[in-house]
């Protein structure tokens, strides 16, 4: 079986080194395997877009050196690279549709009309009896005349997912083993909203069985999401990809790494004077380990060593002193020419006018700064 993975980033902003992550370990495991890294931008939910953050993607995996083999044309997001496009979510609408008509032409979803009025009163009623928030199932078992009348309306409705009310949704993960979900504490999800866009769940399964993905390696966050997404696959009939979900990412303070622990974005640490080689080594050890006293790890090494088999379960640490060390020890190994040409932009930027990258005292000097860092 040949590996494909992808990369499945939302346009909401600059992406995180968590998200970032998540491209990386899917990058190494297609290297790993000789298989195949897709980029899909997953931009159905207009309300969370952010103007630029397509930029933001493209040049946070090229500044990585986090090529793609299909996916969106970095020129032209609006082009496609490979043969299973098109890889923006906005632009595959109509195919969303068609299965989710498909689902309720099988008994496996309907229409749901409920108000959101409605629906905020049963929210709170549901908080008031101290219960989870969940959906009533009112819209689910309508007799067949009243569901008749509803569509005949016209009346703005979702699609829901028929979830099952007993029994247990099980499925297997690389990195955690077995888990098992009981049906009676998941909700009839929303499958279409009533503007005809996709939720994540039917988008994600949908494109991932189209684009033949065969392996999903994502954030340990989405690992409640995944029985509903087996669910989705036996709706269907399709066989699952194998998951393997990644160990969150703490700060020093072992909360979740957020905004509050500084700009954890990757342009953020270019802009900073980074290297992308000690970033693409010092994210590649959260959630991996080459053995248990290795930290520097150049690309192919982490190419020829990577295996699933490898990533942790337990939570990984972001820890800024260790990654401002590890930037020191691959500076200080840059030819000078080298470390010239890529300090100057930061000088020029600071000096505000261009400088002779030729100078032979910019070189002496950036030889005493290295041996600094």
């Amino acid at each position: 079986m040949a590996v494909r993975v992808r990369y499945a980033p939302s346009p909401t902003g600059v992406p995180h080194v968590g998200n970032i992550r998540a491209a990386l370990f899917n990058w190494l495991f297609a290297r790993h395997e000789g298989g195949a890294f897709i980029v899909r931008l997953e931009d159905t939910d207009r309300t969370r877009y952010v103007e630029g953050s397509e930029r933001a993607i493209f040049d946070s995996l090229a500044w990585l050196g986090l090529d793609y083999d299909e996916g969106p044309d970095p020129a032209d997001p609006s082009r496609d690279i490979g043969d299973h496009g098109p890889y923006m979510q906005s632009r595959r609408v109509k195919t969303y549709n068609r299965y989710a008509d498909q689902l309720i032409e099988a008994g496996h979803a309907y229409r749901c009309y409920c108000t959101p009025e409605r629906l905020a009163e049963v929210r709170k009623d549901l908080q008031r009896r101290k219960l989870p928030p969940k959906y009533d199932r009112n819209c689910r078992d309508l007799p067949g005349t009243e569901r008749k009348k509803l569509e005949s309306q016209a009346l703005p409705c979702v699609v829901r997912f028929k979830t099952p009310l007993t029994g247990q949704t099980a499925f297997n993960d690389l990195v955690r083993g077995d888990i098992v979900f009981e049906n009676d504490t998941l909700d009839d999800f929303v499958l279409l909203k009533s503007d005809g866009f996709p939720v994540y769940h039917l988008a994600n399964i949908v494109d991932d069985k189209l684009m033949e993905i065969t392996h999903v390696l994502r954030g340990d966050e989405w690992l409640s999401s995944t029985p509903r997404h087996v669910l989705l696959y036996q709706a269907f009939g399709w066989e699952p990809p194998i998951f393997a979900h990644l160990p969150m990412i703490l700060g020093s303070d072992k909360a979740k790494l957020s905004k509050r622990h500084g700009d954890t974005s990757v342009l953020a640490f270019r802009d900073r004077g980074f290297l992308p080689e000690a970033l693409f080594n010092f994210l590649g050890l959260l959630g991996w380990s080459l053995d248990d006293h290795t930290e520097i790890i150049d690309r192919e090494t982490f190419i020829r060593h990577f295996s699933l088999d490898r990533v942790l379960a337990n939570p990984a640490v972001f820890n800024f002193d260790k990654l401002t060390w590890m930037n020191g020890v691959y500076i200080r190994e840059l030819p000078e020419e080298e470390l010239a040409e890529r300090t100057a932009p930061f000088l020029e930027d600071h000096l505000g006018k261009s400088i002779d990258r030729n100078l032979l005292n910019l070189s002496s000097l950036l030889s005493v700064s290295a041996s600094n860092c």
